[in-house]
């Protein structure tokens, strides 16, 4: 199992923002966590990165529990966070480079040069990040996410900013890694989930109020668009 977490819970204060959460995705599954604003994605997800420490239960990562071996784990893991942090004043390939050097990416000039192509970053390459539209300062962080070819990738928000053309770029991207790797793929857009998982988690007020193929969500709800399912599962 590449991600399984078990009764995950953050408590900021009073506050309970995810609260006993468990599931498990495997190897080549493509999963969509979906949630309105607030309702825990984010923090799922860097308490899985090991970014943030857990309140109670467990992550893991391909077998290993994440508090217990967070550099070796974070080590497996591609990460890009909805803020996307970038250095504006390194140029692309620069920043790349410095980042391959981080991760010890054997062949790292190839794998750059690689890089740079799937995600449609040669025009931009010798540029700075800061000088970089939003779409490509998306495309960049995408691009460091799959580096240093991670086990499993953990994107949020990842086409935020990317024009259409892009967009279907970038989805026909993370299909074909998440052929081989784990993606738990958070976004707002519900065509984009439909594009891309074959699964999908959604959370609502700290729990998981979904967890089912796209084919048996929809057939727990029939007749009902998958935007029509996530507003009746979390208006409640």
């Amino acid at each position: 199992m590449s991600v399984r977490v078990e009764n995950l819970t953050k408590v900021y204060g009073e506050q309970t923002v995810v609260d006993a959460i468990s599931f498990t995705i495997k190897k080549g599954e493509v999963v969509g966590f979906l949630g309105p604003n607030g309702a825990g994605k984010s923090t799922t997800m860097k308490m899985i990165t090991g970014y943030i420490p857990v309140t109670g239960g467990k992550a893991f990562v391909c077998g290993e529990e994440v508090a217990m071996n967070v550099l070796n784990t974070q080590r497996r893991i591609g990460y890009l966070p909805e803020s996307n942090p970038l250095y504006m004043e390194m140029y692309v390939k620069e920043y790349l480079s410095f980042l391959a050097g981080v991760h010890q990416v054997a062949d790292a000039e190839k794998k750059i040069n690689d890089i740079i192509e799937h995600t449609g970053l040669k025009v931009e390459e010798k540029k700075k990040i800061g000088a970089l539209s939003k779409g490509y300062k998306q495309r960049v962080g995408i691009a460091q996410a799959m580096l240093h070819d991670p086990e499993v990738l953990i994107l949020d928000e990842p086409t935020s900013g990317l024009d259409p053309n892009q967009i279907v770029e970038i989805r026909e991207l993370i299909k074909k890694f998440g052929k081989e790797k784990t993606v738990i793929l958070s976004t707002h857009i519900m065509q984009e989930v439909e594009a891309m998982c074959d699964r999908v988690i959604i959370i609502n007020k700290g729990k998981i109020v979904a967890d089912d193929t796209l084919i048996g969500l929809q057939n727990q709800h029939p007749n009902k668009a998958l935007e029509d399912i996530f507003r009746e599962l979390t208006l409640q």
